[in-house]
């Protein structure tokens, strides 16, 4: 009986992986091994591939495939100038081999010379059969360009060769995005749509450019087409939702939110969407529960944590609040979002200490807006680490050189700490950037805006 493909090719694989095992030397015809290797390569199984290139080579030497491959391997290895000579040579042999350009082009491109590697593509297309392959190819090496326009370009020769490449399509509709080209992109998706009517994909990218223009009637008419073209389009629902959710029209947008939780497994996003327009709802229980179902689901997802802390923050709930602020951070400390909240929500409580090691955290992690380089100077001063806040206050103006709340504070710690030409200095500064901001000495410093000397100088400048 003769054995069909698939089956020669699982007996090719058991009888190699035998051959492993026992140290016994078998034969294999060069179509055997390719399949052997393909099948490696594609499963990632490295090792056993590259075995079966070093044994394929010893019993066919000649067997350029198996020279490809090998080729394949020494690039992955990094291993480009051995990968090359060995091209090189594959080249004299078969100098019209599509597959040796493609070869040559990766390592070109590899050594970050990516207009060889498209000169190289250009040279394999006289030869290819595959030409959507190499037109994708050149793509990936204007975008590593950043030249969006070509790669755009050569994405569409390659959707006009093959219709079905949805990636393809997901990278032109990339670069038109990147190239903020939004109408360019709904053009052309019609003209895509003219030839093929029923692709869900395409409907779906329709939707998602009316979304980001905000054209939500036209947004939710193409999902609506994407839906037709498929019915168990998870994606097309999840985006119809939320665009209904825009146009206030909670009750539906939930509804499609549910529809995705039926159809495939539940995703935590679902469920945060749900809670939202619970909560817009003024359904406050069933908003909580789904932001609980949302952080059960996925617990690294932080905008669910933050819709439980912020819905918590407005009920003016600030221990519950925190509660949550503090599981969120014991799951992901280094998230910036968690520690602004955390001290925020610290502030709000009084607790002076901690919400100055939340500001802190949060400078760490590179939150470098002003809010929360003074919020953590003010706090200092509160604590009297007056030393602490002027070094903050010299972190700042770095990013924020001539600005008045900075001059201000600094002026009043150099009076605290006696430094007092320092303190008129930077009072001055302070004060010919903006003096009505000089209320600050006044909040801040109390005792030292009291002094005669701190008084006139405002009142000459008031």
């Amino acid at each position: 009986m003769q054995l069909s493909q698939n089956e020669d090719h699982n007996f090719s694989l058991s009888k190699f992986e035998s051959m492993l095992k026992t140290n016994d030397v078998l034969f294999f015809d060069s179509n055997e091994f390719e399949g052997i290797i393909f099948h490696y390569l594609e499963t990632g199984k490295f090792a056993l591939a590259k075995k079966a290139v070093k044994l394929g080579l010893e019993q066919h030497p000649d067997a350029s495939v198996l020279k490809l491959f090998k080729v394949e391997i020494l690039i992955f290895e990094n291993k480009l100038t051995e990968a090359d000579l060995l091209l090189n040579e594959l080249h004299e042999l078969e100098p019209s081999n599509d597959e040796i350009y493609i070869q040559k082009a990766n390592i070109f491109s590899k050594q970050d010379n990516h207009e060889m590697a498209i000169n190289t593509l250009e040279t394999a297309l006289e030869f290819t059969a595959e030409e959507a392959e190499i037109y994708s190819l050149m793509a990936m090496e204007y975008m590593f360009l950043e030249d969006y326009e070509n790669a755009k370009l050569n994405f569409m020769r390659c959707l006009e060769l093959e219709n079905d490449d949805y990636a393809a399509l997901y990278n032109i509709i990339y670069c038109f995005d990147f190239l903020e080209q939004r109408r360019e992109a709904i053009d052309y998706l019609n003209l895509f749509l003219d030839k093929h009517p029923y692709s869900e994909v395409a409907w779906h990218q329709v939707g998602k450019q009316y979304f980001d223009l905000k054209e939500y009637d036209k947004a939710l008419a193409a999902f609506d087409f994407a839906i037709i073209s498929d019915d168990y389009f998870v994606g097309a629902y999840m985006e119809k939702g939320k665009v209904l959710e825009k146009m206030g029209r909670l009750k539906e947008a939930i509804e499609n939110y549910h529809i995705t939780l039926e159809l495939d497994d539940p995703t935590a996003f679902a469920y945060l969407r749900i809670g939202k327009c619970y909560e817009k709802l003024k359904k406050s229980k069933l908003a909580l529960d789904f932001y609980s179902k949302a952080v059960d689901e996925d617990p690294l997802l932080d905008k669910a944590w933050i819709a439980i802390t912020d819905f918590y923050s407005r009920k003016l709930n600030y221990p519950k609040a925190l509660y949550y602020i503090n599981k969120a951070i014991s799951i992901d400390s280094e998230n910036v979002l968690y520690w602004k909240r955390f001290a925020k929500i610290n502030n709000r409580l009084n607790y002076v200490e901690e919400a100055e090691k939340g500001y802190q955290k949060a400078i760490e992690l590179g939150n470098y807006e002003l809010e929360t380089w003074i919020t953590r100077c003010d706090l200092l001063i509160n604590l009297g680490e007056f030393e602490t806040a002027l070094d903050t206050m010299y972190q700042a103006i770095e990013f924020y050189p001539e600005t008045a709340e900075i001059e201000y504070r600094l002026a009043g710690l150099y009076f605290c700490l006696n430094q007092g030409d320092r303190g008129y200095y930077h009072l001055k500064n302070a004060l010919k950037i903006d003096a009505e901001y000089s209320i600050i000495i006044e909040e801040l410093f109390p005792e030292i805006f009291k002094r005669n000397s701190v008084k006139t100088l405002i009142d000459k400048h008031a």
